[in-house]
């Protein structure tokens, strides 16, 4: 068994392997060998499912709380502003370059070093590390292929880079194809039922709507019209008007909840491409994020998705890194946020292992 310096150090040697291979979401097949090969170099017992791979604790006892670590070794592809080679893995001072470095490589790997250094130990929770794919596209054969295999979970604690505070809370995500249905007619006369009006009245009632209920960290459903397609020619009144709404939810409402209301509130069709992209919240009184706050961390709603969306447990995110540095020319993560990311994940879960003792 590794002690924590070898550790923090195998993790690193690991990660600029990862980055040194293309992982692109659906095509994380090599990333997901290295993994397995480097759990089982460690006399772990890996299991895996497609390109998702999990393993967890050897001290396993059926009467602990189960906490799930888990982050994903996919990578968008990169942008054609990069200057350096984004599979090359470079180190420059405390800084290492490199696709998937920040998003998600370094909470990955701060997060497999936090499983090493703890799951052989009598604490008072078991531990699975799971390495999932298919995150950057929410894909379906990403974490929500693999949750039925875990078993119960108490919680998770998912790896995004959010500087190590804690987002107590994420934004859902919904996609709505609207329809305004009208009748066809020529322009030249008082002809036809011209669908684009009837579109513009659903669309600023949607502009217009506030939703009662407001969340404490995410504040308030807020839904877009982000295309609107409508007409054939110039001279023919229009008898249908196509337009696309971004719904941003919050915890204080489901998908479901949201899309009803908007359905019977709109005279267009609507039809949403899925309720998957859940929003999340878990109790401010939760043990883990009293842990958080007994050591300084601060925590915060966040905008933007991750895996979260899919578990249907509860669930933090937190990690290592910066996530204005995600999907970025030049993407890089500092080897100093990586070490103080294990720390600080070892130092969290000992404080909440005291508060459930």
């Amino acid at each position: 068994m590794l002690v924590e310096s070898a550790i923090k150090s195998e993790v690193v040697e690991l990660l600029k392997s990862l980055i040194s291979t293309p992982s692109f979401s659906r095509e994380e097949a090599g990333t997901a060998d290295q993994l397995m090969t480097f759990l089982s170099a460690q006399g772990l017992t890996p299991e895996r499912k497609k390109n998702n791979l999990w393993v967890k604790s050897s001290s396993w006892n059926d009467n602990r709380p189960t906490i799930l670590l888990n982050s994903h070794h996919d990578t968008v592809k990169p942008v054609k502003s990069w200057t350096r080679d984004p599979f090359h893995p470079s180190v420059e001072g405390d800084k290492l370059y490199g696709l998937g470095s920040n998003d998600a490589g370094g909470c990955l790997m701060a997060l497999l070093a936090t499983f090493l250094q703890l799951h052989a130990s009598t604490t008072k929770f078991n531990l699975i590390f799971a390495a999932s794919a298919e995150e950057e596209v929410s894909g379906k054969n990403g974490i929500a292929s693999i949750v039925n295999d875990l078993g119960d979970i108490d919680f998770a604690l998912v790896g995004e880079p959010t500087l190590m505070n804690i987002a107590i809370a994420e934004k859902g995500l919904m996609v709505i194809d609207a329809s305004a249905k009208g009748q066809a007619g020529h322009a030249a006369r008082e002809e036809g039922d011209n669908a684009i009006l009837k579109a513009l009245d659903d669309i600023q009632w949607i502009h217009n709507y506030e939703f009662p209920k407001v969340s404490p960290w995410l504040g308030k459903v807020k839904c877009s019209v982000t295309q609107i397609n409508a007409g054939t020619q110039h001279n023919v009144v229009p008898d249908n008007c196509n337009f696309v709404i971004d719904v941003r939810t919050t915890d204080a409402y489901t998908n479901e909840e949201v899309f009803l209301f908007l359905q019977a509130n709109t005279q267009s069709e609507l039809n949403v491409r899925s309720f998957r992209l859940q929003p999340s919240g878990i109790n401010e009184a939760h043990a883990i994020i009293q842990a958080g706050k007994n050591i300084g961390m601060e925590c915060y709603g966040s905008p933007t998705l991750s895996d979260q969306a899919l578990l249907p447990f509860p669930s933090i995110k937190i990690g290592p890194g910066d996530s204005g540095r995600s999907h970025t020319a030049d993407e890089y993560i500092h080897l100093s946020e990586i070490y103080q990311g294990i720390d600080r994940y070892i130092q969290l879960l000992n404080t909440y292992s005291k508060i459930i003792a």
